[in-house]
């Protein structure tokens, strides 16, 4: 009786209203989109042209609205998914805290109004490849991350958009130097999500998904990590010969890519699990990108 009182009370506890502003904007993935509105100006701020403000505004605004949609219509489609992992039955649809309509509101009423302001404040252009992104995303990465090993790189496209957003936004056209920008967040996303397939790769099995690791085995991946990383560091210096960054950039490029590379090629002789390893160099690429960006961000040219 004691039992059945309890749930009774506990099922008629409403959420206040902060609590369900909190599992809304959970949806939309708050830190992911922060890291990707963060590429998105430090694109416009390296290309060349003049920036409006009430433009630039927009495209950062409409670039994290467009983010957020894709990132709720994810958990929409993952629902069940999340349910079975550790690390995503907490989110707001597999803990039930909110309605699935919720997720599907937020998806497509989020790019009706970005898609059409990126486009009228920005360029045509720059609103064609936000909804590429987000189509690719949902559309194509999302359904595939259970099929196919190949979501790494499908996925890593639209992960890679948002700094050439930023560079068409200013620029309106598509050009070497936005090209390289595109490049480097592709390549680098590569050994990142690789990283997180062998420390996650239990929870990853738990869910159905066929992450590298699980289907080409953990050496293979960690062979992976370091081929993709020392692919990296070319594609990171290819911004300087383009005039994109200038010598300052180069030299930090140089020195933190071949510490990544250092650091990913240890992986190669590890005798036991790479687990500890693997979350430690995912984080690793965290910093790599964050220190990057930096660099880009001050602006010599």
């Amino acid at each position: 009786m004691i039992s059945r009182a309890t749930a009774t009370v506990a099922a008629s506890v409403r959420p206040s209203p902060l609590e369900v502003a909190r599992d809304v904007a959970l949806l939309a993935k708050p830190r992911l989109a922060g890291l990707v509105v963060t590429t998105a100006a430090g694109g416009m701020w390296l290309a060349p042209g003049h920036r409006d403000v009430a433009s630039a505004m927009v495209l950062v605004l409409g670039t994290a609205a467009v983010v957020g949609a894709a990132n709720a219509l994810n958990n929409l489609l993952e629902k069940e998914v999340d349910g079975r992992m550790r690390r995503t039955r907490d989110r707001p649809l597999p803990a039930s805290r909110l309605e699935p309509w919720v997720a599907l509101a937020l998806g497509l009423g989020l790019p009706a109004v970005a898609l059409p302001a990126i486009a009228w404040y920005t360029n045509a252009l720059t609103a064609v490849l936000a909804a590429i992104a987000l189509v690719v995303y949902v559309c194509v990465y999302t359904p595939m991350k259970q099929r196919s090993t190949l979501a790494l790189f499908v996925g890593a496209v639209p992960g890679a958009i948002p700094p050439l957003l930023g560079w068409t936004g200013v620029t309106g056209r598509l050009d070497a130097g936005g090209l390289a920008l595109f490049g480097l967040l592709f390549v680098w996303q590569l050994p990142h999500f690789l990283a997180i397939s062998i420390y996650l790769a239990d929870d990853y099995a738990r869910g159905g998904m066929r992450v590298f690791s699980l289907v080409h085995g953990e050496r293979a991946t960690r062979g992976w990590i370091a081929g993709t990383t020392f692919l990296l560091v070319p594609v990171s210096l290819a911004l300087v010969p383009l005039g994109v960054a200038g010598a300052f950039y180069g030299v930090v490029a140089a020195v933190l890519g071949a510490g990544l590379c250092t650091w990913a090629f240890t992986g190669l002789w590890l005798s036991g699990p790479a687990q500890r390893w693997a979350r430690n160099f995912f984080l690793g690429t965290l910093g790599y990108l964050t220190a990057l960006f930096a660099a880009l961000f001050a602006g010599v040219r």
